[in-house]
């Protein structure tokens, strides 16, 4: 048999990181094996491991993965500052606490997917997890010098209503949820620049 090309071998790479991705974020981490993974891939099992040592590096590499395609993107928009990056981040707001982020776990944010299976388990994806949340409160923060944690008081408001909404069994329930999650975001986003705003 042909040896794999490394060209070859990273496209195999990608194709397993983008359907670990979305299955551990529609089904959570235990519920989902590496079969399943590989499968959805379109690969063999045996050949999980030419690409990683175990599951938990796989789930800290997808979690990665899928925080990159998320922010990657915002952050690039906002890159010029003022009035670019005032933009850049109320269109991420406005797509995170949206309807379609809620049904569709499977390419939505990994922290609201996943933050109670990486509480738990620990391993390379809470750190993954730790560097995402600490890069997603940077990116949500006002461009003012002092505002203390306000970004980190948007992410924890944007990833919990998004966890409530999924979490609720009706939905007109799920619906409320998110408009409350929207009104909030909206006025801690207009608190005074005096660092206010910022939590403990």
């Amino acid at each position: 048999m042909p040896r794999m090309s490394a060209a070859e071998k990273q496209k195999s790479h990608e194709r397993i990181l983008d359907a670990a991705a979305r299955l551990f974020r529609e089904r959570g981490i235990e519920a989902t094996s590496v079969a399943d993974v590989m499968r959805e891939a379109g690969l063999t099992h045996g050949g999980f491991y030419r690409h990683f040592p175990s599951k938990q590096a796989l789930v800290g590499e997808a979690f990665r993965h899928a925080a990159e395609g998320l922010l990657s993107t915002a952050e690039t928009e906002a890159a010029p500052g003022g009035p670019a990056r005032a933009a850049a981040r109320a269109r991420y707001v406005a797509r995170y606490l949206s309807g379609e982020h809620v049904i569709d776990a499977g390419h939505g944010c990994p922290i609201a997917a996943l933050g109670a299976d990486i509480a738990r388990d620990g391993g390379a994806a809470r750190a993954e997890a730790s560097r995402t949340l600490e890069r997603m409160a940077a990116f949500l923060v006002p461009e003012v010098a002092g505002e203390g944690d306000r970004g980190l008081a948007l992410t924890a408001l944007l990833v919990g209503t998004v966890t409530l909404a999924r979490m609720a069994d009706r939905a007109e329930l799920s619906a409320r949820i998110v408009e409350a999650g929207r009104r909030a975001a909206d006025i801690l986003d207009k608190c005074p620049d005096d660092g206010s705003a910022k939590v403990g």
